[in-house]
């Protein structure tokens, strides 16, 4: 895109001790502590890692902690009033995590376990009244690439649920998902944003807060002739979509109209998914998955943590399950 504006965002702040990991996901940033929480949802088994960063800078302080999980965990958030406690889409379902020692406690199981091979868990959202979102993927739909689905395959299995504070479970989108991904709200919490990362596709519906309804989908940003998969979001104060973009090197910034404004770029071809924090919730962390393509890509550092500082931007802090 001719004038396009594109910054920076170099090589990661923190190395995972142990290596890349597989595929980093779910960063969540809690205040109280100045501490950066994620997954390696693809490691075996799955890893959580919690990390202490300075609130002003970002920078890590010390190694890690991590945890080892049951199962993979592809997405988590903080509980509300139950500290040391997270809800999180595991592999078939919602579970609870506890952060001193990494068990999972399954609380709704929703995909079948002999249907494991066909559906999985992917990324999720708490919207502003704490009810958890949380998207599934196809996994045979998926394994024919990004935007290779043929039409002979039909319509894509993947579902997008929502499970309130009270243990109540709503199928939102009832199939069509290929990727589930990219789950979030605009400041005023009248947008709903939800991406098919194979699809190359990001939509926005009209939110109902009150009731958590959804409608009037439409197509918001359109990467089927370009490139990057849109992953995991965050939304500004100003409603901008930061996306990272899977297979591009980059986060990538929309304005709630579409409008690709600029490019932040980092060492990892695959970032996964992103995070505001920080003291003023002004630092983007960023997790990334290794590459994994047959063709090799010299001098990639996915599999690590990286952090950017827009200057001019800032975001709020991730809602918590009221439940």
């Amino acid at each position: 895109m001719a004038g396009l504006e594109v910054l920076s965002g170099g090589k990661p702040f923190y190395y995972c001790p142990k290596g890349q990991m597989v595929l980093g996901e779910a960063p969540i940033y809690r205040a109280s502590d100045s501490t950066l929480h994620w997954v390696d949802c693809l490691a075996e088994p799955a890893e959580l890692y919690i990390l202490k960063v300075d609130p002003d800078t970002g920078d890590a302080v010390g190694e890690a902690r991590v945890l080892h999980l049951e199962d993979s965990v592809t997405v988590q958030f903080f509980r509300k009033d139950k500290p040391g406690s997270y809800i999180a889409a595991y592999y078939q379902g919602v579970c609870f995590i506890d952060e001193a020692t990494g068990k999972m406690d399954v609380v709704k199981e929703i995909i079948p376990t002999d249907q494991r091979d066909n559906l999985r868990f992917n990324d999720g959202g708490v919207d502003a009244k704490g009810r958890f979102w949380l998207a599934e993927i196809d996994k045979k739909a998926m394994s024919y690439g990004p935007n290779q689905l043929p039409a002979s395959y039909g319509t894509p299995k993947g579902r997008l649920w929502r499970y309130d504070p009270d243990g109540s479970l709503h199928l939102m989108i009832e199939d069509g998902v290929v990727c589930g991904n990219g789950l979030g709200w605009s400041p005023d919490n009248k947008t709903f944003y939800f991406h098919d990362s194979v699809a190359m596709v990001v939509y926005a519906y009209d939110f109902d807060l009150e009731t958590g309804n959804i409608s009037n989908k439409r197509l918001l940003i359109d990467r089927r002739d370009s490139f990057g998969e849109p992953d995991g979001m965050v939304v500004d104060t100003n409603g901008n979509l930061w996306i990272a973009m899977f297979d591009s090197n980059r986060v990538m910034v929309f304005t709630p109209e579409g409008r690709h404004l600029k490019d932040i770029t980092f060492t990892a071809r695959n970032p996964a998914c992103t995070a505001w924090g920080g003291k003023d919730y002004d630092i983007i962390f960023l997790a990334s998955g290794k590459w994994r393509g047959k063709r090799e890509i010299p001098d990639d550092e996915g599999g690590h943590m990286f952090k950017f500082k827009p200057g001019d931007a800032h975001g709020q802090p991730k809602h918590e399950f009221a439940g």
